[in-house]
């Protein structure tokens, strides 16, 4: 098949199974959202404790496995790691950071696009900047170096830990946290979940799919095969919303959101930056950690400790728009986001050379 007709597919595939999981029970405009999963899952197992999100979603458990399923299949599974795995942990909070003043990671931009949220077509500018911002610094030669082969236990450990996960959550869910209201008590049928999310990580594998990609390759490489299935996926979210009745053209009144344009823009725009330094958006990260590559997988576990943080320390957005804590969160984050990607371009050029 095709490559661009493939993602683009993807794009569309991505679309139908987000749709179908918010008509199966889960939060409006958030059919798919690897950040805002992420951090139910830190609250599930109580990292956080803001109630109304908390909730182990099977999602996220079925992605890892539908890469890792894949992977194996097609004998790509080859653990790597070790580029600068730190740096790596400390992107991944920065970035959980910015989706949580956002409300909902790239993936869930475009389905807010799609559901008529013009609150994330306002994101969507400062998410471009941001990658704009990161494609600067790689043109100027930023690097987290090389990756190098690691034991086989490397690449094992999330998914067991997932499985694990699992087992709890059908078996023995008392030992975990569930929300009685709010986003976290809207849930899809656990297995229907488990299903779309298996769905969503081969996908992701097969098709690479990986929105800062979109950006990204069309300015470096001249390349719009995944900008195309982002194109695709908000197309057929308006047809499907528009089908479902769920679609709602405006700035007010949309699900699980606020009309902070600013603070839109700036939470995006920095998921947008660290994408590019980590090289992945966040699904494109849990992809990669399901299919054996454990800097992505300390890349979650960043997102998930970012995650907690944002609503331990009260920088997690809500519809009454960005908090006080969160304004101070994004500075410190962006700051220090900055000085490890001006540090990786620059400042290694000038040590290489004593």
């Amino acid at each position: 098949m095709n490559k661009t007709l493939l993602i683009s597919l993807a794009g569309g595939v991505t679309a139908v199974i987000s749709l179908a999981l918010v008509l199966l029970g889960n939060p409006p405009n958030m059919g798919f959202c690897t950040a805002c999963f992420l951090r139910d899952a830190a609250g599930a197992v109580g990292f956080h404790s803001a109630s109304p999100m908390q909730y182990l979603r099977p999602e996220i458990i079925g992605i890892i496995f539908g890469a890792l399923f894949l992977a194996i299949g097609k004998k790509e599974f080859s653990p790597k790691g070790g580029s600068a795995p730190m740096t790596r942990f400390v992107l991944g909070m920065a970035l959980m950071i910015g989706a949580l003043i956002f409300l909902g990671c790239p993936l869930r931009m475009a389905l807010r696009i799609a559901g008529g949220d013009l609150n994330a077509v306002v994101g969507l500018f400062g998410f471009a900047l941001g990658v704009l911002g990161g494609v600067f610094f790689l043109n100027q030669g930023y690097t987290l170096k090389r990756t190098y082969d690691v034991p086989k236990t490397d690449g094992w450990l999330l998914p067991v830990i997932s499985l694990i996960l699992l087992v709890i959550l059908v078996l023995a869910p008392a030992w975990l946290l569930f929300s009685s209201q709010g986003p976290g008590s809207m849930r899809a049928p656990v297995l229907a979940a488990l299903a779309a999310g298996l769905a969503m990580g081969a996908v992701g594998f097969l098709s690479r799919l990986c929105f800062v990609a979109g950006i990204r390759d069309s300015v470096l490489f001249k390349n719009f095969s995944m900008l195309s299935a982002v194109i695709c996926l908000i197309v057929v979210g308006i047809i499907g919303n528009l089908m479902a009745g769920g679609f709602n053209l405006g700035f007010k009144g949309q699900p699980i959101a606020h009309t902070d344009g600013l603070w839109n823009f700036l939470g995006l725009m920095l998921v947008g930056l660290c994408g590019v330094l980590l090289g992945g958006c966040p699904f494109r990260q849990l992809v990669l950690a399901g299919s054996g590559n454990s800097d992505s997988a300390i890349t979650v576990l960043g997102m998930i400790t970012g995650g907690a943080l944002a609503h331990n320390f009260k920088m997690a957005s809500s519809a009454a728009g960005v908090t006080p804590s969160g304004k101070v969160g994004f500075a410190i984050a962006f700051i220090i986001v900055i000085l490890i990607a001006v540090y990786n371009t620059f400042g290694q050029k000038k040590v290489s050379h004593i």
